[in-house]
């Protein structure tokens, strides 16, 4: 299931996160300086994130969790992943400053010093840290420390830019919020949040990989290898139907352990049969030598978002009809 890594050299690059004469600090306005530093922690991706941890928090409880504790639980992971966020952008600033889908993030713009986001990026981790240690526990506090330290340091600064295996053991951080949600109602695991985090584990891949298909020149011009910068995509495609055929058997995991009924079962039968149509799809077009808008590569990409939803969804609201 997976391909050899590559190793690339260092980018060369323009300077970024530096003050140009419009962006100097008497020129940021506090509202866009605002902004600047909530896009700092990327709050989109931290909207998919959280939809992993509240379900689960509803798993573990077998119904409705203390709704304080679901958000502390949800403030302390955004702090955690917003930080991780901003540490991500100031490591990678070089290479943000030369492809097109991130030239208008905070550092490269000017609107944040890359100081500033450094200091931002620590300050949110501490604080999310103490945060989920004295008000859940510190089984949730480490394993969110864990995440952040793994998506900065495994993933941005040691294999993101060295292998094509990047976003799939880089995904790992990403996982995490489902045992956070656990482990923040019952402080302890089991089997239940593991399998969830191998199906986040498995998604990733076949996730990412499509949106990557598509900007694979941005991440090519930086040589960061990217699955689909090294690969055909027939050979990208036919990863992303190994994945995905992995994933929806684990997710059917969960009923025969007990852990879930017939709800679950059905939305993850159904969600899981139309990702395999699509994925399917997508390596039919590969197989063609489609290329372009032909390719249709980001229904997969939007369809994964979709997937995840309701899977999590019918994993909240399964406890309630059995």
């Amino acid at each position: 299931m997976s391909l050899s890594g590559v190793c690339v050299t260092a980018v060369e690059s323009r300077p970024a996160g530096v003050l140009g004469a419009s962006q100097s600090p008497s020129h940021r306005p506090f509202g866009a300086r605002v902004k600047a530093f909530v896009a700092l922690t990327k709050p989109r991706i931290i909207e998919l994130l959280l939809i992993t941890t509240v379900p689960v928090m509803f798993l573990a409880q077998r119904g409705v969790p203390d709704l304080t504790l679901v958000l502390l639980t949800c403030v302390g992971g955004y702090l955690s992943a917003g930080g991780a966020n901003a540490l991500n952008m100031y490591i990678d600033r070089d290479i943000d400053a030369l492809m097109d889908r991130t030239s208008q993030r905070p550092l490269v713009t000017g609107m944040v010093s890359p100081r500033e986001c450094l200091a931002f990026g620590i300050a949110l981790a501490v604080v999310s840290t103490l945060l989920f240690g004295l008000t859940v526990n510190w089984l949730s506090a480490w394993l969110s420390l864990g995440a952040l330290l793994f998506y900065v340091v495994v993933y941005t600064m040691i294999l993101k830019r060295r292998t094509s295996q990047n976003i799939v053991w880089g995904g790992i951080a990403g996982c995490m919020p489902v045992l956070i949600g656990w482990s923040s109602v019952t402080n302890s695991m089991s089997w239940a949040p593991v399998i969830l985090f191998l199906v986040m584990f498995f998604w990733t891949p076949p996730h990412y990989w499509p949106l990557s298909m598509k900007v694979k020149d941005d991440y090519a011009r930086v040589g960061v290898p990217m699955l689909p910068v090294i690969a055909s995509n027939k050979v990208v495609a036919r990863q992303i139907v190994i994945y995905s055929w992995v994933m929806v058997g684990v997710s059917l995991l969960l009923t025969p352990l007990g852990y879930t009924g017939w709800f679950y079962t059905a939305v993850a039968l159904a969600a899981g049969g139309w990702w395999l149509w699509e994925a399917h799809a997508l390596q039919n077009r590969a197989k063609a030598e489609a290329t372009g808008g032909k390719l249709k590569e980001m229904r997969l990409f939007h369809w994964s978002i979709t997937y995840v939803s309701l899977l999590f969804v019918a994993v909240a609201v399964d406890p309630f009809l059995r």
